[in-house]
């Protein structure tokens, strides 16, 4: 019994100001923390419809002309991420198979590749962006070393 007033004291005094008036009614630790849920959480409704939403925005989003393929596999997997810290179900498979149909043309070399060599059944999410970030690193010294070149180029034209 003496455990949840030290309980309580301690929930009070972690959270802002904002949060400790809708909890300082609370009589027992429980309580307030089923109350700083909701307010967080929401109830089942609302969480459903933040995972309707966030679903709806991870089929929605495509890759950005100016991304790395790590960058858009971070921003696919904070969309599933979120979804599955608020109870929604969310496969690896399905992501893989997201990032395969929505990658642009600069990778077609690579997936056919990995078509080939590997069970895509299988593959994880972290094997294909690992794979394909190697394409983009092999892309950007290119650049570099195109770069270089055609700058010498100019150079010598003035």
């Amino acid at each position: 019994m003496a455990r949840k007033p030290k309980a309580l004291s301690c929930i009070h005094a972690a959270v802002f100001e904002e949060i400790f008036t809708t909890i300082m009614s609370c009589e027992c630790p429980k309580e307030a923390w089923e109350k700083i849920k909701e307010e967080f959480e929401g109830n089942q409704q609302t969480k459903l419809m933040q995972i309707l939403n966030l679903k709806r925005e991870f089929e929605m989003v495509g890759m950005k002309s100016n991304e790395g393929v790590k960058e858009y596999g971070n921003r696919l997997m904070s969309i599933v991420n979120q979804i599955k810290l608020l109870g929604g179900d969310f496969s690896s498979q399905r992501v893989v198979h997201k990032l395969l149909v929505t990658l642009p043309e600069r990778y077609e070399t690579k997936i056919s590749s990995l078509e080939d060599t590997k069970d895509l059944s299988k593959l994880t999410v972290l094997e294909l962006i690992n794979s394909l970030h190697a394409v983009d690193q092999r892309r950007s010294m290119r650049e570099e070393e195109n770069g270089g070149k055609n700058e010498g180029l100019l150079l010598a034209k003035s």
